[in-house]
């Protein structure tokens, strides 16, 4: 198949990044300002996630004691977590929200949105905002903010986390994207250890430099080793992504003493 040009879709606001577009074989991809990559999806197969740190960001299931009822999305892309959540969790409510109107429009047109209604909807407006909303009823926090060159500050901020932790239900995960190369990685580490009480995971993607960082409102109830492996395998079959490799960094990338994790 031929490549075709990235190409940029001008945003009605300035202060938000334009949108682009780019396909490149069975693969369409969202870029944000950049060409830069955000967001892909196969065309083919449009629930499965292309990119590696999409895949990573599933690494929460591992602890997840039960299906989450709900989980809202900070940051809509190319609706590679809406898909991927319809298809594989499909009695899970959904939220999305994204602060730019092109990139829903985008995304509602040419990225194969689940149907909007009572188990999935899309909201516009600032994600560090809106999440104020939730009152310890939402199970997962997803978090993938980049303006196109880096990640959004308000999105990093303490008072952020904060108000992630007091959306989260009793077993509720936090899970964020950030790029290992920004220099700044350690201090979003230390200030989302602090506001978790150090119950922070690090799974690296398996390329380019993303992190999927999860913050656990409450230790998880399984962090023996042993155990994980058995539920890794069994997700791995029911989920088609590869927890067992995502087990091992875990356990490469994070404090353990080769039997459990501290958490």
């Amino acid at each position: 198949m031929p490549r075709h040009p990235y190409r940029r879709l001008r945003a009605p606001q300035s202060h938000l990044p334009e949108v682009g577009i780019s396909e490149e074989g069975n693969i369409r991809s969202l870029h944000l300002g950049s060409p830069t990559i955000q967001s892909s999806m196969n065309l083919d197969h449009p629930a499965e996630l292309v990119l590696s740190y999409s895949r990573a960001m599933m690494g929460w299931l591992l602890f997840a004691e039960h299906k989450p009822q709900h989980i809202t999305q900070i940051g809509l892309g190319g609706g590679s977590f809406a898909r991927w959540i319809d298809a594989y969790l499909p009695d899970t409510r959904q939220t999305a929200v994204d602060i730019n109107p092109q990139v829903i429009a985008v995304a509602r047109s040419l990225f194969e949105l689940p149907f909007e209604g009572e188990r999935f909807e899309i909201v516009e407006a600032d994600g560090a905002e809106y999440i104020k909303v939730f009152r310890h009823n939402t199970d997962v926090i997803l978090v993938d903010g980049f303006d196109g060159e880096q990640i959004i500050d308000d999105l990093v901020s303490e008072t952020f986390f904060e108000n992630c932790r007091a959306a989260l239900s009793d077993d509720g995960i936090f899970v964020t994207n950030w790029w290992s190369g920004d220099k700044r990685y350690r201090l979003f580490v230390e200030r989302l250890l602090h506001i978790f009480e150090g119950r922070v995971l690090e799974l690296p993607a398996e390329s380019h430099g993303n992190v999927a960082v999860m913050a656990f409102q409450s230790s998880p109830k399984e962090q023996n080793l042993d155990h994980l492996k058995k539920r890794a395998d069994k997700l791995s079959d029911v989920y088609d992504l590869n927890f067992k490799r995502m087990l091992a960094d875990l356990k490469a990338n994070n404090p353990n003493n080769g039997k459990h994790f501290y958490l």
